[in-house]
């Protein structure tokens, strides 16, 4: 398994299994994908852009994972509260990875915004983690 598909896999359980974040968004308000007729509110592990992080020695990738919180409610401050947990659950999280070690995860950046085109307003959570294969 590559380290990108193993580190959404363990990000995707951590975030399912965190009781403040599920009471925010509900037992299916987490997904990998935007859903054709998209029920608010809603988590989505948008992507991950994994580099190469090696060193002359070692193995590793940089990931920069990108996460969305979708809210229909009025103005930004329940995409913030779920922007809130979704740090809260990962910012420097233990997470395990099949066949990789995470060597950190932690939070880099979040943009809020109303999307222009429907009623929802978004959070863009950006969080960078780096592995190495284990050995």
């Amino acid at each position: 398994m590559s380290a990108a598909s193993a580190l959404q896999k363990a990000i995707f359980a951590r975030l399912a299994g965190d009781a403040a974040l599920v009471s925010l968004v509900g037992a299916a308000g987490i997904t990998d994908r935007r859903l054709a007729e998209p029920a608010a509110p809603l988590l989505v592990i948008a992507g991950i852009d994994s580099t190469d992080h090696s060193t002359t020695t070692e193995a590793g990738e940089d990931h920069v994972v990108t996460l969305e919180a979708w809210s229909e409610a009025a103005g930004h401050r329940q995409a913030q509260a779920i922007a809130a947990a979704v740090r809260a659950a990962l910012h420097d999280a233990p997470l395990a990875l099949a066949g990789h070690h995470l060597v950190l995860l932690f939070h880099l950046d979040t943009r809020l915004r109303r999307d222009g085109k429907s009623r929802f307003h978004r959070a863009e959570m950006r969080f960078r983690a780096v592995t190495e294969p284990d050995a």
